[in-house]
């Protein structure tokens, strides 16, 4: 944990928040759930994407939060770069986008969604010829050039395989200071009608691996899905359920507080304002030693017929490729 609990110093000094509110899928609710957040509840830190469709929701929540008294310098805003715009000569543009969607100057976070180019319009899994040679050295120093010149203030990445984060370690001037994690192999079941876009870290998809390799670049990793994901709600489970209730805790109380406790920042996602609000009451307390390494010892899911790796549906394509395996797309460290 951080030597403050509200908070983790990343590698360029910036603080960023240890509770932040996800956005994905959020919809209409979006700026109601982004003024709650912050006004009511205390958050101060707002993830988002350009590929999350609600950017321009989210500018009206910061903007009525603003209005409402809270200074721009103490809120944290992260935004990602989306697949069909990783090139060098669009990263500014995207940004500039997003810039103005959310009616900011900067923001503090920007993220390579995910390691791949695709083609603009291009299907999900993609067609022939729709996935692009990715030039991640020539998007990083786009992205690198956004913090030179006070657009962004810190970058960072999702989605990465050791293989990747590695690659971008050997040219990169800026390392990233974040990973999102929101399942780095994560799990999909199956009849989803939408893809998540993260990679999921909680005690039921621990991601070790990528955690692992961050934490020897002191690379910071934040949460996605911490809760678990839809097939494994963790809030459910009777290990889980019963450290809660030893703890006068919720369920959701107690994994994000295992995210926190184990050195992630985390950002949970909901609509409701009394969730919304719950989440949040994670600081004041600790899960005792002995029941962290309970909730740590939850075996990690297994994979079935009716699973699926994260990104498969959205990359994957079984006939003509590039990637024709999850174990491809994540570089065969599955």
């Amino acid at each position: 944990m951080a030597q403050d609990e509200h908070q983790f110093v990343l590698k360029s000094g910036h603080a960023i928040p240890a509770v932040g509110l996800g956005t994905w899928r959020a919809g209409s609710d979006t700026a109601h759930s982004v003024q709650t957040a912050i006004i009511e509840a205390g958050y101060r830190h707002v993830d988002t994407a350009a590929q999350y469709g609600v950017e321009q929701e989210v500018g009206k929540g910061l903007k009525a939060a603003i209005e409402a008294g809270i200074n721009r310098k103490d809120l944290f805003v992260t935004s990602k770069i989306w697949c069909t715009n990783l090139a060098p000569e669009k990263v500014r543009p995207a940004l500039k986008n997003t810039l103005k969607d959310l009616q900011l100057d900067y923001i503090d976070l920007y993220l390579i969604h995910w390691p791949f180019q695709l083609k603009d319009g291009a299907h999900q899994p993609p067609e022939a010829g729709e996935v692009l040679e990715f030039d991640m050295e020539g998007v990083w120093r786009g992205m690198e050039r956004l913090v030179t010149d006070g657009l962004v203030k810190d970058i960072g990445i999702c989605n990465f395989s050791v293989t990747k984060l590695n690659r971008l370690l050997r040219s990169a001037n800026i390392p990233p200071a974040v990973c999102q994690v929101v399942v780095s192999h994560s799990i999909l079941y199956y009849k989803m009608f939408s893809s998540k876009m993260e990679m999921e870290m909680h005690p039921g998809w621990k991601n070790d691996k990528i955690f692992e390799a961050c934490k020897n670049q002191g690379i910071h990793v934040t949460a996605y899905s911490p809760l678990g994901s839809s097939e494994k709600n963790l809030a459910h489970d009777p290990v889980v359920e019963k450290i809660a209730n030893k703890l006068n805790k919720t369920s959701g109380q107690v994994l994000i507080k295992w995210a926190l406790q184990r050195g992630t920042s985390v950002i949970p996602k909901s609509t409701k304002d009394e969730r919304i609000k719950e989440n949040i009451q994670v600081f004041g307390w600790e899960i005792p030693e002995e029941d962290f390494q309970v909730l740590c010892s939850i075996k990690d899911e297994v994979r079935t017929e009716k699973r699926v790796l994260t990104g498969e549906e959205l990359f994957v394509n079984k006939t003509h490729g590039p990637y024709k395996s999850a174990s491809e797309l994540w570089d065969n460290e599955d």
